[in-house]
């Protein structure tokens, strides 16, 4: 997985208990995608272990991951995936 030194540095350090697998597996399987006004992409997935939605954001290649966080405002849409 490819990340920033912002998130090596500050995000992991801000919030040891991401696990790197979730946020792969969050790239891998997303239940909803957005794509910024700066270009970044959001992507979320329900975790269990965490019993939230993490958000895991990444830089515009869809690829390098800049920030991850338990998104407690994140609804899913009725019916299935957004």
């Amino acid at each position: 997985m490819k990340t920033t030194r912002y998130f090596e540095e500050q995000v992991l350090r801000k919030r040891p208990y991401i696990r790197r697998e979730w946020c792969e597996a969050v790239l891998r399987n997303p239940e909803h995608t957005e794509r910024q006004p700066d270009g970044r992409v959001r992507y979320w997935m329900f975790v269990p272990e965490i019993g939230k939605y993490l958000r895991v954001v990444t830089l515009e290649d869809g690829e390098t991951v800049h920030n991850a966080f338990p998104d407690r405002d994140f609804k899913p849409a009725k019916g299935g995936k957004r």
